[in-house]
């Protein structure tokens, strides 16, 4: 049988440093992963992420488990030893588009990070 518990506010253990149930549900990444561009993607480790579409050298397509609500998320892409990066090359509500370059403007493979944040659908 499922349990269901129902709050308004969490506080720790001694009764203080309350926090509202609306900051914890809002203020989650709902998503997150990390993985290697390579010439076959590697996916480190990942949190509501179903798969990683290799579009190419430097494109990658994250698409997302469970879809946000709309394509007004916010996104937050790191990259390493990265000089250029675009992040909304494209958003839908299951996916965003990361793009990566090198100092060059050339395209270009890295070791990337993102998080998600905004409302599940």
């Amino acid at each position: 049988m499922a349990s269901e518990l129902r709050v308004n506010t969490l506080k720790d253990a001694s009764g203080n440093n309350s926090v509202p149930m609306a900051t914890v549900a809002e203020g989650s990444a709902k998503s997150w992963v990390n993985f290697k561009m390579a010439a076959s993607f590697v996916t480190n480790d990942s949190f509501n992420v179903a798969s990683i579409t290799d579009n190419g050298t430097g494109d990658g397509t994250v698409n997302i488990n469970n879809d946000m609500n709309n394509d007004d998320y916010c996104v937050t892409v790191s990259a390493q030893s990265i000089n250029v990066l675009n992040a909304e090359a494209s958003q839908a509500a299951g996916s965003f588009q990361i793009l990566t370059y090198n100092a060059s403007v050339a395209a270009s493979d890295y070791q990337v990070s993102a998080s998600v944040h905004g409302d599940l659908a």
